[in-house]
């Protein structure tokens, strides 16, 4: 394993994302688009300073990938939270009483959060960083990973102008139309499809058993926390709209993260 290497990367995610400090859920969101752009740069600028045989062309375009991903994400939440209108508007109360009941954490439940989704992070970019690390030149896998991954970004971005674009329109509803009629949380399906490049992308490269195990403990990981997200997702919406007719029509013939896959609700109803 080419621990000076993790160590230099793990230092970048954990750089930017101490955002999380001030305040906790920016560990996971604006952060985590801040540390994974970070990370893509990092190895990017190793691999200028000690080059490899691993072709340039393929870290750099795996970089802009990465930092296509963190700079959407990023921003994407930073309008949201500071611009968005009809966002504000829908969950304004909610907001007021969480601001309001909301404790400090202390600092060591803190560092221990940040210390964990910092060598998340770090497990995330890891496929590009052994493939740099392993001198790999292969490239079949890695193009098809690539293309992958920005299927996975563009349905991500698609899907949240869409919900933006939807909330306007209809602030008392959930997002129905567009990719949203494939299933409910295609954003989180987007998620998924990238991360799937990023492993597939690496599949050739991966040397050692510790280099497999970072690979797919960050590929599982980031499968189940989407499938977590749409759970707490759903939960939300059914305390929201559970007497909602439309509502219920909709949720119950649409799967939730997977088109086709007949897996309607991820809550005990």
């Amino acid at each position: 394993m080419p621990w000076t290497l993790l160590a230099i990367v793990l230092a970048v995610c954990a750089v930017l994302c101490a955002v999380g400090f001030y305040k906790f859920v920016y560990f996971l969101s604006i952060g985590y688009g801040f540390a994974v752009a970070g990370g893509g740069i990092a190895v990017f600028v190793m691999s200028l300073i000690n080059p490899t045989a691993t072709p340039l062309w393929i870290l750099a375009v795996q970089m802009l990938l990465f930092l296509a991903y963190g700079v959407r994400l990023s921003g994407f939440l930073l309008v949201r939270e500071l611009k968005n209108v009809s966002f504000k508007k829908t969950d304004v109360a909610k907001d007021t009483l969480a601001k309001n009941n909301e404790k400090k954490m202390p600092v060591f439940v803190l560092a221990t959060i940040w210390v964990c989704v910092s060598v998340l992070y770090t497990a995330q970019v890891s496929p590009m960083l052994f493939r740099y690390s392993n001198a790999s030149t292969d490239v079949l896998w890695v193009v098809i990973g690539f293309a992958v991954s920005i299927l996975g970004l563009v349905l991500e971005s698609i899907a949240d102008n869409q919900k933006s674009a939807q909330k306007k329109e209809r602030p008392d509803m959930v997002a129905t139309k567009g990719l949203y009629k494939i299933c409910r949380c295609p954003n989180y399906l987007g998620e998924i499809i990238f991360w799937t490049g990023i492993f597939v992308s690496g599949v050739t490269t991966y040397a050692t058993v510790g280099q497999w195990i970072t690979a797919v403990f960050a590929y599982v990981a980031i499968v189940f926390i989407m499938f977590n997200g749409a759970q707490r997702l759903e939960k939300r919406q059914m305390a929201r709209y559970g007497d909602n007719e439309e509502y219920n029509t909709y949720a119950n013939k649409t799967p939730i993260i997977i088109p086709l896959l007949p897996i309607y609700h991820l809550n005990k109803k």
